[in-house]
């Protein structure tokens, strides 16, 4: 009995060394241990609450949005876009808020929005939907060449089509005739021979043609 207490004592005394020397540094090991897993969940509830308040934003701007009343499409919008600027909800904001500034003749604030969902979103489709709107937008204002820069930045397949016809519009605009129709018939090797907006383009590719 006395060489059990003797071995268990031996085992005790080594607990304790080895509780001097990594004692410390255990408890913090697994205080942060523990602090990482309820901060993880904590993370995640907070982004859950986020996602959850800008889908109830969102769903508010699209009901605003057929009211048609501008000042609070922009409040609305503003709200999303300054509260939850990283959430999809934010860009789509920005991109109805555009929409309405354009339909209300506020050209720039139309700008700054689509300027807005380039800097911040992380979403590609979007952001092509973007410059293309934009695109639009410096066209409307002549400023030929800052539209065909925009136009030639990286974008989907997708959208190549979209891109190239209004490439051809600004061309048309600038009255380079020649890169106007390059574009058109890019355009139309990038669009499906069935939907209109192959017919479209090709109407103006013909009038081209026959003007020149």
């Amino acid at each position: 009995m006395a060489t059990y207490d003797l071995e268990e004592q031996e085992k005790i005394d080594g607990l304790k060394s080895w509780w001097e020397v990594y004692g410390t540094l255990t408890i913090v090991i697994l205080a942060t241990f523990i602090a990482g897993i309820f901060g993880t969940q904590t993370w995640k509830y907070y982004q859950k609450q986020q996602t959850e308040q800008a889908a109830k934003l969102y769903i508010s701007l699209q009901e605003i949005e057929a009211s048609g009343d501008y000042k609070k499409i922009e409040d609305a919008a503003n709200l999303l876009m300054e509260g939850f600027p990283s959430s999809g909800f934010a860009s789509r904001a920005a991109l109805i808020s555009a929409r309405a500034s354009v339909d209300s003749n506020d050209v720039q604030n139309a700008r700054n929005k689509l300027e807005w969902l380039l800097a911040n979103s992380e979403e590609v489709e979007l952001k092509d939907l973007a410059r293309l709107r934009l695109a639009g937008l410096l066209l409307d204002e002549k400023k030929y060449n800052e539209a065909i820069k925009l136009l030639e930045s990286e974008h989907s397949e997708s959208f190549a089509g979209l891109y190239e016809d209004l490439k051809g519009d600004v061309f048309v605009a600038k009255g380079s005739f020649s890169e106007a129709r390059s574009a058109y018939k890019m355009a139309m090797d990038n669009i499906d021979k069935n939907v209109t907006h192959y017919k479209i383009v090709q109407m103006k590719l013909d009038a081209l043609i026959e003007e020149k």
